[in-house]
């Protein structure tokens, strides 16, 4: 499949961008696909013997039982989430070792050009330690990786740095409105069970849903929202600010000047709304620093 989907032209051109295109890769690689695979199993043969070929056979079958089956089966199916982004894509296990970081398969997806997996304490990433290694020897340059949000003393509002670290850091901002979400989820239930009130338990429930990415909301799910907002004034609140924060990044048409206006609208509206967790959020904003 991939090697007759190789010859159409607006599929490389498309997911082809950034790829080199010198010499290495015009006269070795594309002139001789297989001699990759011809020359590993020279090699097998040349140290290990007869068992060499069996060696190989293996080799052959560990990038597509783990690139399909592992990595784009399991890594979507089953595992942990540090980001809730808009796909599926999960994190196997917090030590990428046995496939070489790829098990990071949820930071991998939300940071594409990220050089290092690997976003928490407790994750490791054997791809970055083979990275660190070659760029010891000036063979390998780091370009990007995960960034780390920055703070300094809030602004009076934002501004133009505001909105560059904002969009640079959506991705934390978002993780760290979920969690004020499913914090008011659990306030608000408390609230209402303390006044008898019936929709206690519809609003709990909301708290395993409710944070995640609106897109991946079932329509079960979008028809309890409105019950759900009639009851908690501070999660309707919450939930239509995000929806409007979320907008800010997506609005490729829009000039940085408004941007930046629409940015310092959404800080004087959290911060009159009343509600504790949105005066956090825009004090987290206005603290972003590029």
């Amino acid at each position: 499949m991939y090697a007759a989907e190789v010859l159409n032209r607006e599929t490389t051109e498309k997911f082809g961008h950034g790829c080199p295109d010198d010499w290495v890769e015009r006269r070795v690689y594309t002139a001789h696909p297989v001699i990759g695979v011809t020359m590993m199993a020279i090699i097998d043969l040349a140290l290990l013997g007869p068992i060499g070929i069996s060696v190989w056979a293996l080799q052959m079958m560990w990038i597509p039982i783990h690139a399909a089956g592992v990595i784009n089966g399991i890594g979507h199916y089953w595992g942990y989430r540090n980001v809730d982004c808009a796909d599926a894509s999960r994190n196997i296990s917090p030590w990428g070792i046995w496939i070489g970081g790829e098990e990071l398969h949820n930071n991998h997806h939300t940071y594409p050009t990220s050089a290092k997996f690997s976003s928490k304490w407790y994750e490791f990433d054997l791809g970055w330690q083979y990275i660190r290694v070659l760029a010891l020897f000036g063979l390998a340059r780091v370009k990007k990786v995960i960034p780390k949000p920055r703070f300094v003393s809030p602004k009076t509002h934002p501004d133009s740095d505001s909105l560059a670290a904002l969009l640079a850091y959506r991705h934390d901002m978002m993780s760290t409105y979920a969690i004020h979400l499913k914090r008011a989820c659990r306030e608000e239930a408390k609230r209402l069970r303390q006044a008898r009130m019936s929709d206690s338990k519809l609003v709990e429930s909301a708290r395993r849903w409710v944070p995640t990415d609106a897109s991946r909301w079932t329509e079960a799910q979008r028809a309890r929202l409105i019950d759900i907002c009639a009851a908690s004034e501070s999660l309707r609140k919450l939930l239509e600010m995000r929806a409007e924060l979320t907008a800010l990044w997506s609005r490729s048409t829009v000039s940085s000047d408004q941007l930046v206006l629409q940015l310092q609208g959404w800080c004087q509206r959290a911060e009159a709304s009343g509600v504790r967790a949105l005066e956090d959020l825009s004090l987290r904003v206005r603290c972003y620093a590029a």
